[in-house]
């Protein structure tokens, strides 16, 4: 006990100075089980948290539209997905989304996030990307000043494949139409094996990273993710974040005008989730205690990259997102006031957070609040 406690300690030391850690490393911490090892790992995380950001902890006020359901494709852990005609089908209208755009800038929203399924009928004359485009430019002609944190790369992916151009010209239309940065979603687990059992349709590791880069380089900020807690190993999920920090790399050394922003564990939720993935998982709710091992050693091993850490209360719940907060994250997220998704698949967390709500779950840690927007910029 007493060689393994001095073989972490050694670890976290690195990460302390600032060293980068190997993949191996990183597995190491990963597959730490006794209690008095893994608060070291904790207290190591919370130390670089408020080196690398401070004490402040930060949130969004935002909205959260899921425009449609109705999808192409069939992800194993998806209970969100319809096909046309099924019940609980939906495809908004331009009206109902500035209606709920309208609602949430009655709150003092400053970000709309958008995103939907894949559906092959999203057209206007005959292109995808004129309906994409119409999505932004309705919003924007309406509240130039909300920020639209829309599409993943796999929508881009979409919209590129059905219209056969590339996905640099979907880019460039999308953010002339109004799109401020994009969710990075769809990543799942960036490794193939993982995504032919979990999402055998989405694309791929390669292709994630294609997108996500372009992004960068033409001046749209994106975040990171990782679907966690499902059939991914230790090294896999350190692979993932490898990943990140190569992308980073590349925005940095080449001067792109934008990179990634913040890093979002999402646990998989397996309640509502198709039978295929949940028995494997056999858990109907995320393990807040891996969850939070997960956390931290994200923190670890990503924070001299991506500074910018969130835990997701749709999926923990309010009470493990702010336990998150001192596992390594600095920030909470946003108020969301709609959730279909994470929802649907049978998570507990609820759907809509009252700003009020989490600046008091913030204060319960004795730790300061502060609004942001979209890109971290800081709202008085």
């Amino acid at each position: 006990m007493i060689n393994q406690i001095e073989s972490i300690t050694a670890i976290l030391d690195q990460a302390e100075n600032k060293i980068d850690l190997s993949e191996l490393e990183g597995v190491t911490l990963l597959s730490q089980t006794e209690e008095i090892v893994i608060n070291k790992i904790r207290q190591t995380a919370d130390k670089l948290r408020q080196k690398q950001v401070g004490d402040t902890v930060t949130y969004v006020i935002n909205r959260n539209i899921n425009f449609t359901n109705i999808c192409e494709q069939h992800c194993n852990f998806c209970a969100f997905r319809r096909d046309a005609g099924d019940d609980g089908a939906f495809w908004l209208n331009i009206g109902q989304i500035l209606e709920k755009a309208a609602d949430a800038v009655q709150i003092g929203a400053t970000e709309i996030c958008m995103q939907g399924g894949l559906n092959p009928e999203a057209k206007l004359q005959g292109k995808s990307l004129n309906y994409y485009q119409r999505l932004l430019s309705s919003l924007k002609q309406e509240f130039p000043q909300l920020h639209l944190h829309a599409f993943s790369p796999q929508e881009i992916q979409f919209i590129a494949r059905e219209d056969k151009i590339s996905y640099a010209e979907v880019i460039i239309a999308l953010k002339e139409s109004g799109l401020g940065s994009m969710p990075g979603t769809a990543a799942e687990v960036l490794d193939d094996r993982v995504r032919r059992i979990i999402c055998p349709e989405k694309i791929d590791t390669e292709t994630w990273l294609e997108i996500i880069g372009l992004a960068h380089s033409l001046g749209v900020n994106t975040t990171s993710t990782m679907l966690c807690g499902h059939i991914e190993t230790p090294q896999q999920q350190i692979q993932h974040f490898r990943h990140l920090i190569n992308l980073q790399k590349v925005a940095i050394e080449n001067n792109y005008p934008a990179k990634i922003t913040e890093f979002i564990l999402l646990p998989f939720v397996g309640q509502d989730a198709p039978q295929a993935l949940r028995k494997r998982v056999n858990r109907d709710q995320p393990s807040l205690e891996s969850t939070l091992l997960l956390t931290a050693v994200s923190r670890i091993f990503l924070g001299n990259w991506i500074k910018n850490h969130q835990p997701s209360w749709v999926k923990l719940g309010l009470n493990g997102a702010l336990q998150a907060l001192n596992w390594g994250c600095n920030d909470i997220g946003g108020t969301l006031m709609e959730e279909h998704i994470t929802t649907m698949a049978g998570a507990m967390g609820g759907t809509f957070m009252e700003v009020e709500t989490l600046q008091n779950g913030i204060k319960s840690l004795n730790r300061p609040y502060q609004q942001r927007g979209t890109l971290y910029e800081v709202y008085h």
